[in-house]
């Protein structure tokens, strides 16, 4: 019986794979048979991340890259390249969180969000295309969020640039999706809700008040649980997902149909 979500042969590249959900995406990839290519700002946490998973068996190259910079962007891709030979596969997974409300946001703050969650996903896909589109194949999976649709009334917790950023996320898979698909690439996005990581775990997951609230509201009654946003990605990666494109899947424990 053929495995749909066999992985074996290819090449992954995920951004802002020192940590966190990035990192979770990296082990999973290579838990499929991908050779994985490892990018983000921290050189160092990478090459730990690389080691880790060069051990099971197959590749994985870390390198350093800051996708909110054209020049490092493009460098990093041309060593991907140089290295495996082909990209098969882009998560764009990299990200940050930027609090605060129009009323109070610096223009350097909504600059710095914009630039890291969307700028950060064109770039590093202005560069993965042209190989994808030579071979006539692609999988981008694009990082989206529940806070794409959702905002939140605590003070604490308000971030404008994030709402709208994410929002542009699912609006650029769908016109990548589009463009694209002649050239047998397709394009999604998964928008995860509340997952403990680096991003969350000093903020909302210390506070027990907002993680009752959000318990209530959720239909599963309480935040995702490490590694199941893998499930999705590598879904999204695999050809069990041969002819979706411009899909959001929202891994939300239903937090969007309530």
């Amino acid at each position: 019986m053929k495995n749909y979500f066999d992985l074996k042969g290819k090449v992954a590249v995920v951004t802002g794979a020192s940590g966190g959900l990035g990192a979770d995406a990296a082990r999973a990839y290579a838990q499929e048979g991908a050779d994985v290519a490892l990018l983000a700002r921290r050189k160092e946490k990478l090459e730990s991340l690389a080691e880790e998973i060069g051990s099971t068996g197959v590749k994985a190259l870390a390198v350093q890259c800051d996708v909110a910079d054209e020049e490092s962007v493009k460098n990093a891709i041309d060593e991907v390249i140089k290295y495996f030979g082909k990209i098969d596969i882009l998560l764009n997974n990299a990200g940050i969180a930027v609090r605060g409300g129009v009323h109070s946001l610096s223009v350097e703050d909504w600059d710095k969000g914009m630039d890291v969650n969307v700028k950060g996903i064109f770039l590093v896909s202005k560069y993965v295309l042209p190989h994808m589109m030579e071979n006539n194949y692609g999988k981008i999976i694009n990082t989206s969020s529940i806070n794409s649709i959702a905002g939140d009334k605590s003070e604490m917790f308000i971030r404008h640039v994030y709402n709208a950023s994410k929002a542009a996320v699912r609006g650029l898979t769908m016109g990548m999706a589009c463009s694209y698909g002649k050239y047998g690439i397709t394009v999604n996005a998964v928008a995860p809700a509340l997952f403990e990581s680096e991003m969350t775990s000093n903020t909302l997951f210390k506070s027990e008040e907002f993680l009752e609230r959000y318990s209530n509201v959720v239909p599963l009654n309480r935040p995702a649980k490490k590694g199941e946003l893998n499930g999705p990605i590598i879904f999204l990666s695999s050809e069990a997902s041969s002819y979706i494109t411009g899909q959001t899947i929202f891994v939300d424990g239903g937090f969007s149909v309530v």
